[in-house]
């Protein structure tokens, strides 16, 4: 018979192992020495301990399941049950024991971090949720259509939750990029319709100013590309391949008209700049007639001038108050002779002028009589009242008499 610590084998060849509770027959062995056959149980029990070793690396290090992690326990433990090794294998099921404790263990970590996971991802989806509600009102078009997409790539990444939960929140992230799709099409197609009678009002408009860039009616037709303009920019922008080419022929047919205006107006305003020239010399040869010495002869000699300025066209609006005035002027001076002439040659005139300085004269004359009796009298009150009135009085005649001087008197 032969044995060791953890088993033996006796006379007839039955091989027995040692445990807890007590010896267990391991299996018979015929073939060869009792040595033999312990050594072949001990190797089928250094198999089992390598398995396990390897099964409780696997649940330590790997995500292997609780159900597969459980279902290779249960395959050693049958095979330590059997007892067909010989070796500690009391120390064994106790590995198994822990190992199954470190299995379940492990099933409530991942229980409780798949419950945080569907938590977070419920918080998350609503969240979503809750943005594309509000991205549904927008009316950014470019910008919340993009971020909606983005939201669905969002949505995929995340766990699914329970089947009514995730179908109610998909439900109502569906419906909102619905709302929003359906705003942004009656947007576009409303923006169009715009467009379609912005460009049928353009092309009504682009065809006046067509007609229009023949005109030589200079004032009335610029005034009516300005109109045009106006309701050109009310009208809003048509389709983008129209509008473009819709601006160069309206603009073209403006260019046409101011062109022509220019080339006009640059070629009128040479010609008053040279009447211009013409009119101001006129009005250095009319100055040289004031001071009037001669009225006869200034009056003749302005009329020669202002016929001549009279043929001459017209000068730039911004020059004309200044040399208009400049001749003006000159024909004031001329009249202004004229009036002290027929001032100084007129009888009646001169007969009212000196009856007027002869009553004055009267008057002054007077005053000074009774202002002379009043002093006399010691009235002086009355004298200084008298003073302030020959003062007056002597004012007036001073001035009829300068008058009368104008007639050569």
């Amino acid at each position: 018979m032969s044995s060791d610590p953890w088993g033996r084998v006796d006379e007839t060849g039955t091989v027995y192992v040692r445990t807890a509770d007590g010896e267990k027959v391991v299996g018979s062995w015929q073939a060869g020495s009792p040595e033999e056959a312990l050594a072949y149980f001990e190797r089928k029990y250094e198999g089992l301990v390598v398995e396990i070793g390897l099964l409780e690396r696997r649940v330590r290090t790997t995500d292997l399941s609780a159900k597969d992690a459980m279902a290779a326990i249960d395959h050693l433990r049958q095979q330590v049950v059997e007892h067909h090794a010989v070796g500690d294998l009391d120390a064994l099921a106790k590995r198994l024991d822990k190992l199954v404790e470190t299995v379940e263990s492990r099933r409530e970590e991942r229980k409780a971090q798949k419950a945080k996971q569907a938590d977070e991802a419920r918080h998350s989806k609503e969240a979503l949720v809750a943005e594309a509600e509000e991205l549904a009102q927008s009316e950014q078009w470019r910008a919340a259509g993009e971020r909606l997409r983005a939201l669905v790539d969002t949505w995929k990444g995340l766990p699914r939750l329970d089947r009514k939960s995730d179908d109610e929140l998909w439900h109502r992230f569906s419906h909102a990029r619905s709302a929003f799709s359906k705003r942004r099409k009656a947007h576009f197609a409303a923006l169009d319709a715009q467009r379609e009678e912005a460009r049928r009002v353009k092309e009504r408009l682009v065809a006046e100013a067509e007609s229009l860039s023949g005109s030589t009616d200079w004032g009335v037709t610029a005034a009516r590309y300005r109109e045009l303009m106006a309701e050109w920019k009310a009208a809003g922008r048509a389709q983008r391949e129209h509008e473009d080419e819709l601006w160069n022929r309206f603009r073209g047919a403006q260019d046409v008209f101011f062109a022509a205006r220019g080339a006009v107006f640059a070629e009128r305003d040479a010609e008053q700049a040279e009447n211009l020239k013409l009119k101001e010399e006129l009005a250095s040869e009319a100055e040289k007639l004031v001071p009037v010495t001669d009225l006869k002869a200034a009056r003749a000699a302005f009329r020669a001038v202002n016929e001549r300025w009279e043929a001459i066209g017209h000068v730039p609006r911004d020059a004309r108050p200044k040399v208009e005035g400049r001749m003006h002027a000159v024909e004031r001076a001329i009249q202004e002779a004229e009036e002290a002439e027929w001032r100084r040659t007129n009888p009646e005139a001169r007969a009212r002028a000196a009856g007027l300085t002869g009553q004055l004269q009267e008057a002054v004359d007077k005053l000074r009589k009774q202002i002379d009796a009043a002093r006399a009298a010691g009235n002086d009150a009355k004298a200084e009242k008298l003073t302030r009135e020959l003062e007056g009085r002597q004012a007036l005649l001073d001035q009829a008499l300068k008058g009368l001087q104008e007639f050569g008197g």
